[in-house]
């Protein structure tokens, strides 16, 4: 049986977007943010960093914790987009 494929609402797409545009204005690469989400004790590969800035995985709230601490936001700002910033 196939996988059904994952469905990323409005809020998921806005996260997702967030998250690159504060990695690269932060000039971080995937793997560099990967790893300092790693080194905080959330472990990420710059694989699973990539799906999810591409809405190809869903951003838990474990994983959306340890974004925004990596990116030194505060979590909502992940969830409401550049509008909190």
């Amino acid at each position: 049986m196939a996988a059904r494929p994952i469905e990323i609402g409005p809020a998921g797409i806005r996260t997702a977007r967030t998250i690159e545009m504060l990695r690269t204005e932060r000039g971080l690469s995937q793997r560099q943010l990967a790893a300092r989400i790693t080194a905080l004790g959330h472990p990420m590969s710059n694989t699973a960093l990539s799906r999810i800035e591409r809405a190809q995985r869903r951003c838990d709230i474990d994983d959306l914790a340890a974004l925004a601490q990596a990116l030194h936001v505060p979590p909502f700002a992940l969830l409401e987009g550049d509008t909190a910033l």
